[in-house]
């Protein structure tokens, strides 16, 4: 009989959920060494992996999994992600900056504050090209939302070509053909060797001066000296941070106080219970019956 351990900071939130679904066959349990399936946060899982003797199957509240898939660890299981429930948050974020800056809103508010009547044009998205560097689910529904607005759409990935609302798209070392004449450059990578400042001095230099970089993937895949350096110089307009290279975000480091960069602290999507749950009801069912499951990782790849 399938034994379940949930292993998040939300705990009771997830166990209402999948208790209130009457999953046949399924007990819960609080007992590591007793449970072939977990439910919960990669670190925690992490920390538990010595002590869950029978594990078959983990699936993670997270997209990214990298306390699992890290080399050192066991992988004698099947791994799961959250994927197919990030793609709408995500969107949401990313227009909201994209709409924030062409539609000038921080100097609407110091207008304001200021007392003085300005009618400076706003820009519009509609024209404008987007690029993403890597579409997958979350790359896919921001395409389709960049296509709400009128926007071409590139896409850069290692493989995968599969979005309809994709213009084009580039493949390996097509990079900086990618980038070129982009006004909104979007990064949307795991965590993986192969995306390690990825976004670098020389991509930097290829963008216009007058192009906006946002990063909602993970923080390695920017080199963080030549994104300030080309803020400080003029040569990329806006950067929009939610991802960094050590979180959280020493208190010295230079991004406090580069210009022209906003910051929000890896919220741009968090993981909803009632997202989550449905999505493990799913996989459970799949598992019950002997079929694969939704969104396994490749422990070699790291997504």
């Amino acid at each position: 009989m399938p034994t379940l351990l949930i292993l998040t900071r939300d705990a009771d939130k997830y166990e209402r959920r999948i208790v209130s679904a009457q999953l046949p066959g399924l007990e819960l349990t609080s007992d590591p060494a007793q449970s072939d399936i977990v439910l919960g946060e990669p670190k925690l899982i992490q920390d538990a992996l010595p002590r869950l003797s029978s594990l078959k199957w983990v699936q993670a509240i997270y997209a990214g999994v990298e306390p699992l898939v890290d080399p050192t660890q066991r992988h004698d299981y099947i791994l799961t992600n959250a994927r197919g429930v990030f793609g709408g948050p995500m969107s949401e974020y990313v227009f909201g900056y994209l709409l924030f800056h062409e539609k000038r809103v921080l100097e609407r508010i110091q207008a304001q504050q200021s007392m003085q009547w300005q009618r400076g044009e706003s820009g519009l998205l509609r024209g404008k090209t987007i690029g993403l560097l890597g579409v997958g689910s979350i790359g896919a529904h921001i395409a389709a939302t960049a296509k709400h607005f009128g926007m071409t759409v590139r896409g850069f990935t290692r493989e995968s070509d599969s979005s309809a609302d994709v213009d084009q798209y580039f493949h390996g070392t097509d990079l900086l053909k990618f980038v070129e004449g982009l006004d909104y450059l979007v990064c949307i990578l795991p965590r993986t060797e192969g995306t390690n400042q990825i976004v670098d001095s020389k991509l930097l230099a290829a963008l216009p001066p007058h192009a906006v970089f946002v990063n909602v993937g993970r923080g390695n895949a920017v080199d963080e000296p030549a994104l300030v350096k080309a803020l400080n110089e003029g040569k990329l307009a806006v950067a929009v941070l939610d991802v960094f290279e050590k979180e959280p975000l020493p208190e010295g480091h230079p991004f406090w106080t580069t210009p022209n960069l906003y910051m929000t602290f890896h919220t741009s999507a968090i993981s909803y219970p009632e997202d989550i749950a449905k999505l493990f009801i799913e996989n459970y069912q799949l598992y019950l019956a002997g079929k694969p499951l939704k969104y396994v990782v490749d422990f070699e790849r790291g997504y």
